[in-house]
Formats: C-alpha cells, sequence, structure tokens
C-alpha cells in the first residue's frame, strides 16, 4: 500500500496522504466507471447496425454475441468479430492490477464492498486468486467472482505487468471465442433482435439511462445507511477490553 500503518480512509484504498500514483491509478479506474455510464446510450443504437463497433467500445457480452451473428449471415467476418472485442474487453484491466500492487487488500476490501456479504466475496477472491495464481487470470470470467477482483490480486501477490497483459488478452479471447460462437450458432434470429433493438434504440437507452440512474440512487441511499453500522462493528472489539476491565 502507498502509506503504511492506518486503516483507509472511507471509500479510499490507501493510507495517509496519497502520492501522484495513487491518484493516477483512482482516476483510471473512476474513468473505466464513467466510460462505461456514457457508452450506455450507444448500446441500443449500435448493437443492430455496427456490432463491431460496439465491440471496439465496450467488450460487451451482447455485442460479442450479435457480431457473431452478423458473422454467421455475411455481414462482417468472424476473425474480425473476434478480434474486436479485445480492446473493449481488457482496456481498463491493467488499472485493477496497477491497484493491487498499490494498495493491495485496501482495494480488495473496497471492490468487494463493505458487510458480510463483501467479506464472503473478498475472501472468496482470496482464495481462488491464491490457489489458481495465473491461471486465475485467463480463467477469470469463467469463476464465480468479479474479474476485477482476481485482477487486483494479481498485482498484489507481485505479477508483472507484461504478464499481466499476455493472460488478460488470452483470457479474453477464450471468452470472445466462447460468446461469438454462441451467436455464430443463433446467427438470423439474433441479428433480427438486434436490428429490432436498434430500430428504437433512442427510447431503449433513455431507459437504460434512467433504470441505472434510480439503481445507483438506491444503492447511494443503501449504502449510506449501512457505513455507520459497519463503522459500528469496526470499534467493538477494541471497547470489549475496557467493558471487562470495568467488570
Amino acid at each position: 500500500m502507498s502509506v503504511t500503518g492506518g486503516s483507509p480512509q472511507p471509500g479510499l484504498p490507501w493510507t495517509g496522504r496519497p502520492r501522484r500514483a495513487d491518484l493516477i491509478c483512482w482516476a483510471g479506474i473512476a474513468l473505466s466507471g464513467l466510460y462505461g455510464l456514457a457508452l450506455i446510450p450507444l448500446r441500443p443504437l449500435l448493437i443492430g447496425k455496427n456490432p463491431v463497433l460496439l465491440e471496439l467500445l465496450t467488450g460487451s457480452m451482447t455485442s460479442i454475441v450479435t457480431a457473431g451473428a452478423f458473422a454467421r449471415v455475411g455481414e462482417v467476418s468472424l476473425p474480425l468479430a473476434v478480434v474486436a472485442a479485445v480492446p473493449g474487453m481488457i482496456m481498463f484491466d491493467p488499472f485493477f492490477w496497477w491497484a493491487g500492487r498499490l494498495w493491495g487488500r485496501g482495494m480488495l476490501t473496497l471492490a468487494a464492498g463493505r458487510g458480510a456479504r463483501g467479506a464472503r466475496l473478498m475472501a472468496r477472491a482470496e482464495r481462488l486468486g491464491h490457489r489458481l495464481g495465473w491461471v486465475g487470470v485467463v480463467l477469470a470470467y469463467y469463476v464465480p467472482v468479479p474479474a476485477a477482483l482476481l485482477f487486483v490480486i494479481a498485482g498484489w501477490t507481485g505479477m508483472r505487468l507484461v504478464t499481466f497483459v499476455i493472460l488478460d488478452v488470452l483470457g479474453a479471447l477464450l471468452w470472445i471465442g466462447m460468446l461469438t460462437g454462441l451467436g455464430y450458432y443463433l446467427g438470423q434470429d439474433a441479428v433480427d433482435v438486434a436490428k429490432t433493438i436498434s430500430q428504437y434504440g433512442t427510447w431503449i437507452a433513455i431507459g437504460l439511462v434512467v433504470a441505472v440512474l434510480a439503481v445507483r440512487s438506491v444503492r447511494g441511499r443503501r449504502d449510506a445507511r449501512t457505513e455507520p453500522a459497519a463503522a459500528a462493528e469496526d470499534t467493538a472489539p477494541a471497547d470489549r477490553p475496557e467493558v471487562a476491565a470495568d467488570g
């Protein structure tokens, strides 16, 4: 972690005063979230018109499956449908590797979330990350934890950046190949659905933006209610010896 000693500040993975590297890495992770939100209106518009461009921009599952279906009907080439998705899938992954290198458990705790569910998720990610090693990066999209947690563990455990990027690309290609194959199998039916979505893309985009904002608002209020309880749990062990001494 960037500064030794103490606990991370609320909502931040580092302790003490941040360094330049902390701020740059944190900005990259924040940008990944903003980038995803900014592209929400484009998804329904592009899915039935240019799924390869949507793959390139987002690397989303729906765009990859749709590109595979378009390849089946001859509207795009199959190799292009596979390769185009790689940049969109991995563009922000090195920031999570870097976060693991900089902050270790502080970032893992923040990414998993607080409370009992977050603790279980973090414990599962640590077990898988340490047990699988480099294979965990390759299989990150297949295991039952968010891939970002395994990328954080890769950085935390000292994996080199070049090694991480190579394994990340390999894992992305395996995942993309499976989804593209699914789309290729579905063929014309998936193409028809995608084109129907794009036909009503503007209204669908508006609905998606409203839904995302509503979900984030609900989660924000829920987190605001749970943080005081979590803070009380964190301080409880320090109070118990005093109570025992008074008794």
